[in-house]
């Protein structure tokens, strides 16, 4: 996705939540974010924050943010978590079985508080960038913390368990914290912790804009991760944008032994826009990428032996990654047009990792370097229109899916399209329907209905499979 200097009032676009006002108070005082066109995730969440006022702008320092708040009610799901990011699961899971209702946190937009700058250097164009940013549920007070709600679920069954799903959002203080220089002629250049070149082109090319309570790429980090919701953000990163007339160039590489992957990751994309027309290719590959999760009763008692603490210890399953994506989007006033397509392949590691390897404040005390013996195909693909009826009302009607392919290792799962094991060819289809009004410029309210069912090698293990559905409302405010 290119990036560029944005402009004063663009400067603002971004979502953010607030915790406690003494937590608060103290982040403001150390968070160093960036100014330039980068979106900042979804679930993410979701990467785009409405326009607000300019008002929030002192000295090229901007202060931003969002709280989004609502109500869900899930047909089958599991009691809310304090620290998952989107507070409910959305969609349907292993541990669906039962009407829960209650309030949720980060449904339209991801709530987070940062700070972000631009400084003109004395020489050329060039300026000085930087930007940082932390995520809190609104409804608990929390930090956003996916994987502290996969540690609470440890040794529990899926009838016991509450919601609870890997994300790159795990504790961390800051959700992007970077620096670097930009050019509105060579480009930009940034370093630490920020969203992906894909996970970029995902906020822009969602018609949801990643929202988790209404989009399955917003709310599962597996497209934006390119195979592994941890890489839809990345520690020790270099990113590099440019755009030159209609076209734009984007690249990141990661160095490897950052917390969210073992190993080096590269990323590229190339697109261009021509009238109202939109569109932009990804290639990403990610070495020794981890996917989290729940600790099993067994292993959970076998902790002791191995010298690690039930408190912060997962599973690891390890994978290299490829990934291939195009992207389009096509305006004509009132309706914008999205689409898009990924196809994920999975492989065992060329280089395993050893438990004991640490993502953020959690070890990986059993890891799996085997799951793909032989390659898994994932292929995601998303269509949707958006509606602007007026200027306050938007409608948009959105359609998602994943399609695996059969990656079975015995003759009796070979080439299997039933439920009988999770090596086999299967589907996960959603549908969503919401409409967000603007109340004022910075306040939103908004409602609407996600439907989602899986089946065959997707479904396997699942205590409800078939059709769900999540009618949720809130209010959303941006500064």
């Amino acid at each position: 996705m290119t990036l560029h200097i944005l402009s004063r009032s663009e400067r603002l676009r971004r979502t953010v939540h607030v915790p406690h006002a003494a937590w608060v108070m103290g982040t403001l005082f150390s968070l160093t974010g960036v100014a330039h066109a980068q979106t900042t995730t979804a679930p993410a969440s979701p990467e785009q924050a409405p326009a607000a006022s300019s008002g929030l702008t002192w000295h090229g320092i901007t202060l931003y943010g969002i709280v989004d708040v609502g109500l869900q009610y899930e047909t089958h799901g599991a009691p809310f978590s304090d620290y998952y990011v989107a507070s409910s699961a959305d969609i349907v899971q292993k541990n669906s079985r039962a009407a829960i209702f209650g309030a949720t946190s980060n449904n339209l937009s991801q709530s987070r508080i940062g700070l972000q700058g631009l400084e003109p250097l004395s020489f050329g164009d060039w300026s000085g960038v930087f930007k940082a940013e932390t995520f809190f549920n609104p409804t608990s007070g929390q930090l956003g913390d996916a994987a502290k709600s996969l540690v609470q679920n440890n040794g529990r069954s899926l009838a016991d368990q509450n919601t609870n799903l890997d994300s790159s959002v795990a504790g961390q203080a800051f959700q992007q914290l970077f620096a670097g220089v930009s050019s509105p002629t060579y480009g930009t250049v940034t370093y630490g912790r920020q969203n992906t070149v894909l996970a970029d082109g995902i906020a822009k090319y969602d018609p949801n804009a990643a929202s988790q309570a209404f989009s399955l790429i917003g709310l599962s980090g597996t497209a934006a991760g390119g195979g592994d919701t941890q890489d839809r953000r990345m520690d020790s990163s270099l990113k590099y944008g440019v755009k030159y007339e209609n076209f734009r160039l984007g690249a990141l590489y990661k160095f490897s032994n950052s917390s969210n992957s073992g190993n080096s990751a590269v990323e590229a994309s190339l697109g261009g826009d021509y009238a109202g027309f939109s569109a932009d290719a990804y290639y990403v590959k990610v070495k020794s990428a981890i996917a989290l999760s729940s600790l099993s009763a067994a292993q959970v008692e076998g902790l002791p032996a191995l010298g690690f603490s039930p408190s912060n210890s997962l599973v690891g399953t390890i994978s290299d990654n490829t990934t291939y994506s195009l992207q389009a989007m096509y305006s004509v006033a009132p309706f914008k047009f999205y689409a898009g397509y990924e196809n994920i392949k999975f492989a065992n590691p060329a280089t395993p990792l050893l438990a004991g390897f640490n993502v953020a404040a959690y070890t990986l005390a059993y890891v799996n370097n085997n799951a793909y013996p032989h390659e898994k195909i994932l292929q995601v693909y998303w269509a949707g229109v958006k509606y602007s009826v007026d200027a306050k009302l938007d409608l948009t009607v959105a359609y998602y899916g994943y399609h695996q392919s059969n990656y079975a290792t015995t003759t009796a799962t070979a080439g299997c399209t039933t439920a009988v094991s999770g090596t086999c060819s299967g589907e996960l289809r959603d549908f969503s329907f919401d409409a967000v009004y603007k109340l004022s410029k910075r306040f939103d309210a908004f409602a609407g209905v996600m439907y989602s069912d899986v089946a065959d090698g997707l479904a396997n293990g699942y205590i409800y499979s078939k059709l769900t559905f999540d009618p949720t409302i809130g209010v959303r405010f941006t500064f």
